[in-house]
């Protein structure tokens, strides 16, 4: 079984191919976008734009969260109001909103002052959708690694907007039990959702492919689980997952 990587690795990356060395899988570090003629693997770690150009010539499937599935949960479980639409509609606000490309990095996420600064027509679709989020005040950030339904690993990776590793703690958890509880079925098996603290109780900021996501301090054995669940053999699929398959790789 063989785990691919891309040319450049964070810390938290070459936590898990070390992980995956451990565990006895071969792991292929590539020098660029390009796949080698004859290479095999069955899953891989990396950002978007690498996943987009190797997985579907090495037939592996990546499991995200819908595009939309921000937007679409209760108002209790976000404390805001976050909206899915087009970049046209975003182009008309005239009032600060964090924006951001749903499941990956074409549209820069960050507090936009209003929507004339986002990309113009010239560089982006107007179709092109993006997640229009109210600001909110998070006092901690939690990331939780899922599997199957449960938390598998988990970590807080920041505490008053700056970057702060520690263990996530025990409000951080419950707070995913209830999450899945409610709606885990919405979800693919493997997946990462990010929670915070906000003065009105907990709410989840977003959720994260578990194929591209830093492990920050939850446990890489526990992380490389789940990524080899959310990026598998197109043919391995649970029959559950199958919407949740992003969109460039024929499940059978």
């Amino acid at each position: 079984m063989t785990i691919v990587f891309p040319p450049r690795l964070t810390a938290s990356a070459e936590a898990i191919r070390a992980t995956a060395v451990q565990r006895g899988l071969a792991t292929v570090q590539l020098s660029t976008f390009a796949v080698p003629a004859g290479l095999t693997a069955e899953h891989l770690h990396a950002g978007p734009g690498f996943a987009d150009a190797v997985a579907g010539k090495l037939d592996i499937a990546l499991l995200e969260a819908p595009a939309d599935w921000l937007a679409r949960l209760p108002r209790a479980l976000v404390r805001r109001r976050v909206e899915a639409v087009p970049i046209s509609h975003a182009w008309q606000l005239r009032s600060p909103a964090f924006i951001k490309s749903p499941n990956d990095k074409n549209i820069k996420a960050m507090i936009y002052s209003d929507g004339t600064r986002l990309p113009g027509s010239d560089a982006v679709d107007a179709d092109t959708v993006v997640l229009v989020s109210d600001l909110i005040d998070l006092s901690s950030e939690h990331r939780l690694f899922i599997l199957d339904g449960q938390i598998h690993a988990a970590s807080q990776y920041a505490e008053g907007g700056r970057l702060h590793i520690a263990e996530a703690p025990a409000d951080a958890l419950a707070f995913g039990v209830e999450l899945l509880a409610e709606v885990g079925a919405s979800l693919p098996s493997a997946v990462v959702i990010d929670v915070g603290d906000t003065e009105d109780g907990w709410a989840v900021i977003e959720p994260n492919a578990a194929w591209a996501s830093g492990c920050y301090q939850a446990a890489p054995e526990q992380v490389l689980d789940v990524v080899l669940r959310a990026a598998l053999p197109a043919g391995r699929v649970l029959d559950r997952d199958r919407p949740f398959v992003r969109n460039h790789v024929a499940v059978p």
